[in-house]
């Protein structure tokens, strides 16, 4: 199945480009303070964003088991299973503390890249290795 030609994927990649807007948005509007905290933290970000990138990579092998079950709710637990605990992970990274409304955004935004990220990167895996 091409994923980018399907109905998922434009649904997807109009999630995507919906959070960076907000995003984008979020950050012109956001008060010098929060600003501060988030170019601080760029250490920690860059921290999780590896994870996140890596985590597919890493774990091929279960994406290939599960790509062999044919079944679209394996899949989707699949990504899901990646996802949550990248978010628990960024969460864990700031002290559990999101103080914000900007800073929220950001987290959501973190979750939907990644969630895309982890459906677009599994979904080539297992086209490649089943």
């Amino acid at each position: 199945m091409e994923l980018l030609n399907s109905i998922t994927g434009k649904v997807t990649a109009g999630v995507v480009a919906l959070a960076v807007i907000a995003g984008g948005i979020s950050w012109w509007q956001m008060d010098p303070a929060t600003r501060h905290w988030l170019l601080t933290s760029t250490g920690k970000l860059l921290a999780w964003f590896g994870i996140v990138v890596f985590l597919p990579w890493v774990t091929f092998f279960v994406t290939r088991w599960v790509a062999g079950k044919e079944s679209n709710l394996a899949g989707a637990v699949l990504v899901v299973a990646y996802t949550i605990p990248e978010m628990v992970l960024l969460a864990w990274l700031f002290n559990w503390r999101v103080p914000t409304a900007t800073a929220w955004t950001f987290f959501v935004v973190g979750a939907l890249v990644a969630a895309a990220y982890n459906l677009l990167v599994c979904d080539w895996i297992a086209e490649r290795l089943v």
